[in-house]
């Protein structure tokens, strides 16, 4: 062999060298613990990628139980305070109500007492009232033709 790498006393082992590797061993030793550190970190990156995973999985599972809670809690709120104001229109309204009642019953019993207060003065001065009238219509008629 012409191999300027190796001996040929290191391939023979009747001539004395008890362990001299060759480059080929060198180089097959070599790969061997390339395969194994390769596999090595292979093995270290999928370990980081599993558990990268599962942080996010975490992450995101602790992200979507905030956000439910959150969103739980706004509904609470938002139910409350409409429930209130729920209460605070109808008292209103309630007391408008009441308010526009009462009204409507003062204003006809002012009515009533102002027609039959009319009725009575027409009834003592009914020529006042019909002279009153024909002046009034009269007016009327003048600003009405303009």
């Amino acid at each position: 062999m012409n191999n300027p790498f190796s001996t040929p006393d290191a391939l023979d082992p009747e001539a004395g060298f008890t362990h001299t590797p060759s480059i080929t061993q060198a180089a097959n030793d070599l790969r061997a613990a390339a395969g194994e550190k390769a596999r090595e970190f292979v093995h270290t990156a999928e370990d980081k990628a599993t558990a990268l995973k599962d942080r996010a999985v975490e992450t995101a599972q602790t992200f979507r139980d905030t956000a439910t809670e959150r969103a739980t809690q706004f509904k609470a709120v938002a139910t409350e305070k409409a429930a209130a104001f729920k209460s605070v229109a109808t008292d209103k309204a309630q007391h408008l109500k009441e308010t526009a009642t009462e009204q409507w019953q003062d204003t006809r019993v002012k009515a009533k007492e102002l027609h039959i207060t009319a009725e009575d003065y027409i009834r003592q001065n009914p020529t006042k009232c019909v002279l009153s009238a024909l002046g009034a219509g009269f007016l009327i008629g003048l600003i009405v033709r303009r």
